[in-house]
């Protein structure tokens, strides 16, 4: 069952990473796909009373992290925070990848995929049509690395206490 929820997953950071680049708008309900898909492994890995303490967490931290992403863009920047400085498809990407790992994994994964977006973006950005970061998309592309990598058997589990 790991393996087939491993490629759903995989088959939905695609689809994301492919219409971010290709339109900057990503179909809905590839966000739950995801969000379940990568849940349901964090689930089938931990016991229950941690699945809900780490996703819980999970979501506290992407909250905090968005407060603060909202406050700068509307007491600093001065500008509208969603669909502007910060899309929809980010926002459910952040939230969906909180369901699928314990939370220390989950601030190593949250952080680096953010980080490599930043940097395959300064490396791609004159090559763009637009000009804004496909973030979710790139954070797709990560995550696909990720689970492409996590099939390898001496690869540690991501779901490692």
């Amino acid at each position: 069952m790991i393996p087939l929820l491993q490629l759903l997953s995989i088959a939905s950071c695609a689809l994301i990473c492919y219409q971010d680049f290709k339109e900057r708008t990503v179909f809905w309900f590839l966000f739950p796909i995801l969000g379940i898909s990568i849940g349901i492994m964090h689930y089938l890995y931990v016991e229950t009373p941690l699945f809900i303490i780490y996703i819980t967490i999970n979501f506290l931290l992407t909250s905090l992290i968005l407060l603060l992403l909202y406050l700068y863009t509307k007491l600093i920047r001065k500008v509208v925070f969603l669909n502007h400085s910060f899309g929809l498809g980010d926002l459910l990407f952040f939230y969906a990848i909180g369901f699928g790992f314990p939370t220390i994994t989950f601030v190593v994964i949250f952080s680096t995929s953010v980080l490599f977006s930043l940097l395959v973006y300064l490396g791609i950005k004159k090559s763009l049509k637009q000009n804004t970061v496909p973030l979710a998309g790139l954070m797709g592309l990560f995550l696909i690395c990720v689970f492409a990598i996590s099939f390898f058997k001496s690869t540690p589990s991501l779901y490692l206490n």
